[in-house]
């Protein structure tokens, strides 16, 4: 074989890739969002940081971050607590014919606590990310 037709000598475009969720963990948020009700425990691995918390339905997170800031008394707090909802709202109004029932593309949990390195601990009642963003995942709570 010549080198003009050695792929491994062509010179290659470059190619560019995007962060693929992880299939069983995009089951198992769909899994979940399906009862509004139940929480799994679960640890998740994101930017090198490990994140333990209960995995929660769309609409358990979107309920609970509303109900939490009603009891803000910072100026715009009870125009924030509709924001959730709003958001719902408009994706569904632009989606003027049914759309197939995609995987999800976010993840979230209650009471999550953050671990990295030698620092603190972070406590988060709610916490929302991009199922992308997760490297690694287990089921059980890190205590």
């Amino acid at each position: 074989m010549s080198t003009e037709q050695d792929p491994l000598h062509q010179p290659a475009a470059p190619v560019v890739t995007e962060p693929v969720p992880d299939l069983q963990l995009q089951m198992l948020v769909r899994l979940v969002g399906e009862d509004p009700q139940a929480a799994l425990p679960l640890t998740l691995v994101v930017g090198g940081a490990f994140l333990s918390g209960h995995l929660i339905s769309h609409e358990a997170w979107t309920a609970e971050w509303a109900r939490s800031l009603h009891g803000v008394d910072d100026p715009g707090a009870e125009l924030l607590a509709r924001f959730p909802e709003q958001v719902d709202e408009v994706v569904a109004a632009k989606q003027d014919h049914p759309v197939p029932r995609r995987l999800p593309q976010w993840i979230h949990l209650r009471d999550a606590t953050g671990f990295a390195g030698t620092g603190g601990n972070v406590l988060m009642p709610l916490w929302r990310g991009r199922l992308t963003d997760v490297s690694g995942w287990s089921l059980g709570k890190s205590d």
